[in-house]
C-alpha cells in the first residue's frame, strides 16, 4: 500500500464545548495519511489515476470550515468517514489537533486509524 499524505492543513471552524468556543472560530490542524495504490498514476502521469491531495484538501477545508462540532473526537470520526466514502480510501490515519486549547501545550487532539491497511 502506498500513502498519499497531507500535513498541517489548517482550517478555521467552530469547535468546543464551552460557550465562548461556540461564538468564535478556532484553528484546527489536520494531518492525514491515506492508503492507495499510486502505480497507475506513476505509469500514466495522469492526475485522474491518483488520489488527488488537492481535491481532498479542498473537501476538508469546506467540510471542516462549515462544521460546528463539540468534540475533536466527533470531528475526527466524521472526517474519516467522509474521506473513506467520497474518495474510496480503504485505510487512513488522521490527526486532528486543536492548537491553543491548552496554553501550556503547543497542540492537543486525537489520532485515529480506520480501515484495513494492506
Amino acid at each position: 500500500m502506498d500513502i498519499v499524505y497531507i500535513r498541517e492543513l489548517q482550517v478555521e471552524t467552530i469547535i468546543g464545548i464551552y460557550d465562548w468556543e461556540r461564538e468564535v472560530r478556532q484553528i484546527v490542524s489536520l494531518d492525514l495519511e491515506m492508503g492507495t495504490d499510486i502505480r497507475a498514476a506513476a505509469n500514466t502521469e495522469d492526475i485522474e489515476n491518483t488520489l488527488n491531495y488537492k481535491s481532498v484538501s479542498d473537501r476538508l477545508i469546506a467540510f471542516v470550515g462549515e462544521s460546528q462540532f463539540l468534540l475533536v473526537e466527533t470531528m475526527a470520526e466524521e472526517i474519516a468517514a467522509l474521506i473513506m466514502q467520497e474518495f474510496n480510501v480503504p485505510w487512513l490515519r488522521l490527526r486532528v489537533g486543536k492548537p491553543g486549547a491548552v496554553p501550556q501545550a503547543s497542540d492537543v487532539g486525537v489520532i485515529i486509524e480506520r480501515g484495513v491497511k494492506s
